[in-house]
């Protein structure tokens, strides 16, 4: 084995064997030597490490595209890009698998901070909001910006999109400080008009299509989670509660039955949003152990989706990433490696990977157990 420069006499430096080339696509064993000084004690200290996903290593850092906060990642619908954007008015494009690679960098989107943004499901599209009020659609094939939409008067903190009807029409919903729920039609280039308006009276803090895209839930400054009735133009008498502190954000189970939202309490609720719920509160689980801190941050959960939304996640003020299991309310995984707080969590729509987007700039791709973790 060759040395490095500079390496101390009688002292050799760690391998790392790779499974062989020649081997079976999917997740491999990889072999790595503890030590492999000349020592006899230490000589052939081997562990296994059981590869769960196709990441080029159990922990990948994509690090060095953004100089200011990140406040949202996603995964687009394939798993194979990631999209991020930042304080610093730019987005990021990455690769899921080697090599990870930083692909395009698009500056300026936004003319302030960039809050968070959505993959089309139907086109090559991205969706990005800001505090500056728009609404901004880019065309990811030529890095040009194909539409933009003073959407909202001030910050706008949460953008989701469905596909409504047989004839497969791309919906946005947007919500923000100025307290108003507005939808828009993707394809509607010539108005920059919405399609529906509700003012809530607060500001509104996430929405989130339901599963048939008739349907939004907006959470709000009031504690609460409204329910908007896009047929009838109006809201539902009943609402969701049970927190006591502001929903930071909204994630919708893959079955469309369940509502995940964080709070500015430190306390993450699942809600049951099935027709007819056992439960007449329609609180599924109430999950404690992160920290959502006193920056009144909007922490963005998930849910996993390679096993059709068996767990759950969520970043929080001290830096890791909380990951329950939904049905025994049982935290799975205490995620670190951050240095700043944990802003936005994803989960891969294929494999068990998690992505985390956070204030020191940074994010991380991790591999997890496929099935029940630690």
């Amino acid at each position: 084995m060759s040395k490095r420069p500079g390496t101390p006499p009688g002292v050799s430096t760690s391998l790392t064997k790779r499974a062989r080339e020649d081997s079976p696509a999917g997740p491999q064993q990889q072999l790595i030597a503890i030590s492999s000084g000349n020592d006899d004690k230490q000589k052939g200290l081997i562990r296994t490490v059981k590869r769960t996903s196709s990441l080029e290593a159990p922990i990948v850092s994509l690090a060095g595209a953004h100089g200011g906060e990140i406040l949202s990642c996603r995964f687009d619908p394939t798993g194979q890009n990631i999209a991020a954007c930042s304080t610093d008015r730019c987005v990021s494009l990455w690769r899921t698998y080697p090599p990870t690679t930083n692909y395009g960098f698009l500056t300026n989107v936004h003319k302030t901070a960039i809050t968070d943004l959505q993959w089309s499901l139907t086109s090559s599209q991205l969706y990005t909001v800001g505090a500056d009020g728009l609404l901004i659609m880019t065309d990811l094939t030529t890095g040009t910006r194909s539409r933009k939409i003073r959407a909202h008067r001030g910050v706008i903190n949460s953008l989701d999109r469905t596909i409504a009807g047989a004839a497969g029409v791309e919906l946005l919903a947007t919500g923000g400080d100025d307290g108003f729920l507005k939808i828009w039609e993707e394809s509607d280039e010539g108005k920059k008009a919405p399609v529906a308006t509700y003012d809530f009276g607060c500001p509104v803090t996430s929405v989130c299509w339901s599963a048939d895209g008739t349907h939004v839930f907006v959470g709000a400054l009031d504690n609460e989670i409204h329910i908007f009735d896009l047929r009838k133009g109006e809201l539902w008498k009943e609402s969701l509660g049970g927190h006591t502190d502001t929903p930071t954000s909204l994630s919708l189970s893959p079955n469309g039955q369940f509502l995940l939202s964080p709070s500015l309490s430190s306390q993450t609720i699942i809600h049951d949003v099935r027709p007819f719920a056992p439960n007449p509160t329609r609180i599924h689980r109430v999950l404690t152990g992160v920290s959502a801190g006193f920056e009144n941050a909007l922490l963005r959960g998930a849910w996993s989706k390679d096993d059709g939304g068996r767990r759950v996640a969520v970043g929080g003020s001290d830096r890791t990433v909380t990951i329950w299991d939904v049905e025994s309310g049982r935290i799975l995984y205490k995620l670190p490696g951050h240095k700043g707080t944990v802003m936005a969590v994803d989960f891969h729509p294929k494999e068990p990977i998690v992505l985390t987007g956070s204030k020191d700039y940074t994010m991380l791709l991790g591999e997890i157990e496929p099935g029940i973790g630690i």
